[in-house]
């Protein structure tokens, strides 16, 4: 059944009742006369402070823009990218999309001009539908995409070079088009977080968003009663994903435009959210501000949240302690998943198996999962070898690249390019990037090893563990450690904690230094190996 149906459904059921509210704090800190955007977010001040829809709007509101749309000629075969920052009309724009029989097509809003051009090339995409925020992006690349004839502008004062969605789309019927769609159509295009160099474009059939509903709802027992609190970005499959379990059962959704700790627990707290997924650092930046004694848990009503889970990258252990002994009747799980695979879930911790944490988990509802080595064969047990996964969520393909397609999918599998380990009780633990592996006198280093052990340290906020050139040993082991804030550590205090380590493991350079993160959580080590392999090394250590 293709996901649109959901939508239609569940706005004859629950048509009066609200389903998603945007929460939209002010995130801009002024010093002097310069603004400064916080974390992963940008908005429009003079938005308010607080928006809702209903079920029926938001079917009604999907239809008109679709009716729009297919006004343009633009339906099955086109291609419409949605260049938005996370607001109360990006879902609505992305089921008008489907709603057309068109692909719809996301992109990550840290998008620089040159990589917004390419997206839209690669893509093959007909239209553009952006926010305020991106104006002077797009306005630099207008004349240069002449495939890209109908460009639309969700905000007020639109630019010159695009039209008003907000002035044209009442003028445009509220009854659904009449497009067939079925399992098998091509849906949606996401891109690779581009970690690695420019992204891929990674295409879905209707089959794979039916397949993350069900997944996720299986997963974590969605309810009519339950309230999804989504904070990460809506472009990316995680958020959406997530989301998708709610939105089956036709239950309500917060979108919080901000990260800060206080935030997310005045949302949660004010909007009764009974489920809120995390990436790794909003968790420890709450987690931090309770310890600091800055965040006072009385202020808040809490008692409904029932479900923290968290995906994207690996889960320190030791967060998750923390955690469960601040907050004991939260349930817990972590969700390993790639765009490739319709984004989590294709394997899963799990709320009952919270005795395993460290582990990713199991093969996820309907999935199936094996451990290769480079030979494509099945390991023992027990030893290192790359995960693979195989289900409805799989993508069809890498648009437009059949030697990158084929380099991962393989009968049915897709080759997902971390190592991973399996334990005598079934569990799987992600054990590194294949291309994060690190091999120091011929011994093979997985980092994410060596940075879980690190992250025990009290004093660290955040730590990334490289790979740099090293003559007599091919490669060395660095830490790029985050103190947080207000404390202080030596590279002595660091080694004399590593000395529980196997000597093979101790990091043998400790660099003190932020440690960059994506918008999704992941660290962006490509950008770490080029500030600090030799050129970039030196330039450090002459800038102290």
């Amino acid at each position: 059944m293709p996901i649109t149906e959901i939508l239609a459904r569940n706005a004859a059921l629950y048509g009066n009742d609200v389903c998603l509210v945007e929460v939209n704090p002010e995130v801009r800190e002024q010093r002097g006369n310069n603004w400064r955007e916080y974390e992963l977010v940008e908005t429009n001040p003079a938005n308010r402070y607080r928006r809702e829809i209903t079920w029926r709007e938001f079917d009604e509101l999907s239809n008109r823009f679709a009716n729009l749309l297919m006004s343009r000629g633009l339906g099955k075969g086109n291609k419409v990218a949605v260049l938005l920052m996370n607001c109360l009309e990006w879902l609505p724009v992305y089921f008008g999309v489907l709603k057309t029989g068109a692909v719809v097509v996301p992109m990550n809003y840290r998008y620089a001009s040159d990589e917004i051009k390419y997206c839209l090339e690669l893509s093959e995409s007909d239209a553009l539908v952006f926010g305020p925020e991106f104006t002077g992006r797009v306005e630099n690349i207008c004349m240069d995409i002449p495939r890209v004839q109908t460009m639309l502008f969700v905000g007020e004062c639109t630019p010159n070079f695009a039209e008003s969605f907000d002035k044209l789309v009442p003028f445009f019927s509220p009854e659904p088009p009449r497009v067939q769609l079925t399992d098998e159509d091509d849906a949606a295009i996401y891109f690779s977080s581009g970690t690695t160099g420019f992204p891929k474009a990674i295409l879905h059939m209707h089959r794979s968003l039916m397949c993350a509903c069900e997944v996720e709802q299986h997963h974590h027992g969605q309810t009519r009663s339950d309230c999804f609190l989504c904070i990460p970005p809506l472009y990316h499959t995680g958020a959406k994903m997530h989301w998708f379990g709610s939105f089956l059962m036709g239950s309500r959704a917060v979108i919080l435009r901000g990260v800060r700790p206080e935030w997310i627990l005045k949302t949660a707290s004010e909007e009764h959210c009974t489920i809120v997924w995390l990436l790794v650092p909003w968790a420890q930046d709450i987690l931090d501000a309770i310890d600091r004694g800055e965040i006072d848990l009385s202020q808040y009503e809490l008692s409904q949240w029932r479900l923290m889970h968290i995906g994207a990258q690996p889960v320190p252990p030791s967060l998750i302690r923390r955690w469960k002994e601040i907050f004991p009747n939260h349930a817990y799980d972590t969700n390993y998943g790639l765009s490739e695979s319709i984004g989590p879930g294709c394997v899963h911790l799990g709320v009952e198996n919270i005795h395993k944490v460290g582990a990713i988990g199991v093969p996820g509802y309907g999935w199936q999962v094996k451990i290769v080595d480079e030979n494509g064969e099945t390991v023992k047990q027990g030893d290192v070898g790359e995960l693979c996964v195989r289900g409805n969520g799989v993508m069809t393909c890498y648009y437009n690249d059949p030697a990158a397609t084929a380099a991962v999918l393989r009968d049915g599998w897709l080759f997902t390019g971390d190592m991973a380990m399996q334990d005598e009780d079934g569990f799987i633990f992600l054990v590194d990037r294949k291309k994060d592996v690190i091999i120091t006198g011929g011994e093979n280093l997985y980092p994410v090893q060596i940075e879980d052990f690190l992250r025990e340290m009290n004093v660290i906020k955040d730590v990334a563990v490289i790979g740099l050139p090293h003559e007599r040993l091919g490669e060395i082991a660095a830490a790029i450690i985050e103190l947080k804030p207000g404390v202080e550590c030596t590279e002595e205090q660091v080694n004399t904690f590593c000395a529980r380590l196997p000597r093979y493991k101790r990091p043998r350079k400790i660099i003190f230094d932020t440690v960059p993160r994506n918008p999704t959580g992941k660290i962006e080590k490509p950008k770490l190996r080029e500030r600090y392999g030799a050129a970039g090394l030196i330039a450090h250590q002459m800038s102290k």
